[in-house]
């Protein structure tokens, strides 16, 4: 079958289509603008809908609306943009809406650089909602993955329950790669477990202390009741401190309680390997390329690179630490992830390998790292 020559920003929309997206919003912000442009061009001839809105907290109201009355709905914004959705990324944390919400980072910080990559945002995706509830982010390292890891988003979403977070950068989004989208094999697209209509309905009532509730849209012929208060599972606001807890811990359990499931990554040792290398996003092809120079030199590395950022893979992590010394986390920032890795394996030697000064980090850089290491 023959290639298509594309940019991530276009994997992303159309693994967004296969996934079954049919409702777009968003505002224009390089370097996501062009997903705006594809989903302007795919979504009307499938009778789906994209609007623009007046700015980004606007826009993502929009999506959790049509999410509410049951579509899937997708969003993509950068740095910027992403402070200004935090508050509708806590509603939807908080009232169980599946949203999908591509991060394509940008330097920053504040306006930064429109036309510089970075990953500037990984600790914001986890910790930008009032509460701090858990959340999944998945980083595309090429434009496969950004095609692949949307539909995964979109099942993600669907599944639990929640805003799931693309974290792509400008450097994955408007880099243009051949690829097969005929010849990838996706997982079927994933639907949000639809609740009974034979007995009164309670739209946050779970049936397992680990999973979401069942769901049924709003405008339909049954009431539901939706809010971004403290809610029990008749939807209505309480203050009640035994309901506010049972549905705060089970928010966190049903995204902890998988992690392992959640966890995507891809895993390329090497034998007698003293150095583990933890990459992700498009620093992971400079991390790969890295290794395969050191295993020229005689002196081999093993690769890990994370495709899910959030929840933290820990038991990932800790197997494929244990078989080394010492570990290199790689990524473009000043030291984000790093954090998490120095907290789930306390016990190893880890140093930081990184920049954020509008350049990709380079083989070179890497592999000096790894010497001295």
């Amino acid at each position: 079958m023959a290639s298509s020559f594309m940019e991530g920003n276009e994997a992303i929309a159309l693994g967004a289509m296969a996934a079954g997206c049919r409702f777009y919003a968003g505002y224009p912000i390089t370097p996501a603008t062009t997903i705006f442009n594809h989903m302007l061009a795919y979504l009307p001839p499938k009778g789906g809908i994209c609007l623009q809105g007046e700015d980004e907290i606007a826009s993502l109201g929009f999506c959790l609306g049509a999410s509410m009355a049951g579509m899937k709905a997708m969003t993509a914004t950068s740095g910027p943009g992403l402070s200004l959705y935090s508050e509708q990324i806590s509603f939807a944390i908080g009232s169980e809406i599946p949203v999908v919400i591509v991060d394509v980072q940008r330097l920053g910080p504040s306006t930064g650089s429109a036309t510089k990559g970075a990953d500037g945002d990984v600790q914001f995706m986890r910790w930008g909602n009032s509460g701090g509830i858990p959340v999944i982010a998945l980083a595309p390292v090429d434009v496969r993955d950004c095609f692949v890891l949307t539909v995964e988003a979109f099942n993600l979403a669907e599944r639990f329950r929640c805003p799931v977070f693309l974290a792509a950068n400008k450097e994955i989004s408007m880099m243009r790669e051949s690829v097969d989208l005929e010849d990838i094999d996706i997982p079927a697209p994933v639907h949000r477990r639809a609740a009974t209509t034979d007995e009164p309905f309670l739209p946050f009532q779970a049936d397992s202390d680990r999973m979401p509730p069942p769901f049924l849209p709003l405008g339909a012929t049954v009431p539901v009741r939706q809010t971004s208060s403290t809610h029990g599972p008749d939807g209505y606001i309480t203050a009640d401190p035994a309901l506010i807890r049972e549905n705060r811990e089970r928010l966190c359990r049903k995204i902890q309680g998988f992690a392992a499931d959640i966890a995507l990554f891809d895993w390329l040792p090497q034998k007698e390997a003293d150095i583990l290398m933890i990459a992700y996003g498009v620093t992971a092809r400079a991390a790969s390329e890295a290794a395969a120079e050191m295993k020229r030199a005689g002196k081999p590395v093993s690769l890990l690179v994370l495709k899910t950022l959030w929840p933290v893979p820990k038991t990932v992590i800790r197997e494929k630490a244990a078989e080394h010394r010492k570990l290199v986390v790689v990524e473009m920032n000043m030291g984000q992830y790093v954090r998490e890795i120095e907290r789930v394996v306390p016990d190893r030697n880890v140093q930081f390998c990184g920049r954020m000064d509008g350049d990709l980090v380079p083989p070179r850089m890497i592999m000096e790292v790894l010497r001295h290491a």
